[in-house]
């Protein structure tokens, strides 16, 4: 090689190196891509696809997040801190700072804080509590013009195949909006206290952990039940969600913020067990005693008594109440549940196998 190549080949390495990190952006075939266009829309937005956003933003402002938590001992400061114990959903009930949950989202907690749309996090106080409805409601002290009350709707006249929305925040995701349909109605499930909640909406709208407490809403945004449970295997949605209906809810609600607790309407009797009435073949609710002054008493109804020669006298057997029928205590407890303390029921009863009917004044269950 001559002494003019041994010049050149500082120069190419240069030229190379040169290319390689100033040019190495560029491809080394063809020009370079830009990015691509974007191409117009056919049309506008559908007509439910509208409503669904219009729904969304009226609705979501009315939507909280509740974290739950529990104080607890640090082992080697001895110091009290707060532990996250679970999160949910909530809405806002009315313009006094009044939020309604799950009972099951504010269980065992020492602090309960809210977080409304905008971000601001407050200090939540408990009002009142029904675990038998799984129901709850807080009071935050925010200003009314923080506070976006949500619509009530109503759960009577609901259809199956009617469209539904739940907004709520599953695995802590805020402001998150499902859709789906009623799958079903007057679904029975179980409360954490083993009572039996009646009348529940069955949706397929997806509910995860964490949507406990939001709203179930109808396609004008209006409040038609609490989401409550799901039924899975996984503990993610399986397209089988409830929510107790906002016609139990409103109820149970005014009656929280009112007195502090939920009277529950009763006809002031103790009844047979069911398993010693199918024993005796008995078709309906045995009376075993009125409530002395109770309700059953002052309308005439009987209860179970022995006689001068000490055989039973079977009380009133009650077989209807309102014209529906009554064949066991659970079908006792989901009709009074229909209805409110002070209410008058009428109440078919049989009496010597002969069918009577009175008009019974529904009083508070006496707790023992």
């Amino acid at each position: 090689m001559d002494n003019r190549s041994k010049k050149l080949i500082p120069i190419v390495i240069v030229i190379l190196l040169a290319w390689y990190f100033l040019g190495r952006s560029e491809r080394p075939f063809g020009s370079k891509v830009g990015l691509r266009p974007v191409t117009p829309a056919p049309g506008e937005l559908g007509s439910d696809e509208r409503s669904t956003i219009e729904v969304f933003k009226m609705a979501s402002p009315s939507v909280v997040f509740i974290t739950n938590k529990q104080l607890k001992r640090d082992f080697f400061s001895l110091n009290v801190m707060e532990i996250p114990q679970g999160s949910g959903s909530g809405f806002v009930w009315d313009d006094n700072g009044h939020v309604i949950t799950n009972f099951h989202v504010i269980y065992n907690a020492n602090e309960v804080d809210v977080t409304l749309h905008d971000g601001s996090v407050w200090d939540a106080q408990l009002v009142g509590a029904d675990p038998d409805h799984d129901i709850a409601v807080l009071k935050i002290k925010a200003p009314k013009s923080k506070l976006r009350p949500v619509i009530i709707g109503s759960s009577v006249n609901l259809q199956v195949g009617q469209k539904v929305m739940a907004i709520g925040n599953p695995f802590g995701l805020d402001s998150t909006l499902t859709t789906g349909i009623i799958s079903a109605l007057g679904r029975s499930i179980e409360a954490m206290t083993g009572r039996t909640i009646f009348d529940v909406i069955q949706t397929d709208a997806a509910i995860n952990p964490g949507n406990s407490g939001g709203p179930l809403l109808d396609s004008f945004g209006r409040l038609i039940g609490v989401n409550t449970s799901i039924i899975s295997t996984s503990g993610s949605s399986a397209g089988i969600g409830f929510a107790v209906p906002v016609k139990t809810v409103n109820r149970i609600a005014s009656e929280l913020i009112n007195k502090g607790k939920v009277d529950r309407p009763g006809l002031g009797i103790s009844v047979i067990p069911d398993n010693i009435a199918s024993r005796f073949n008995i078709q309906g609710i045995g009376i075993l005693q009125t409530v002395p002054d109770g309700a059953a008493g002052k309308a005439g109804l009987r209860g179970t008594k022995k006689g001068r020669n000490g055989r039973v006298l079977m009380g009133d057997i009650i077989i209807a109440i309102e014209g529906a029928a009554i064949r066991n205590a659970e079908d006792m407890v989901r009709e009074l549940s229909r209805y409110n303390v002070g209410d008058e029921v009428v109440v078919r009863y049989l009496r010597d196998n002969r069918e009577m009917e009175t008009r019974v004044k529904l009083e508070p269950v006496r707790r023992r």
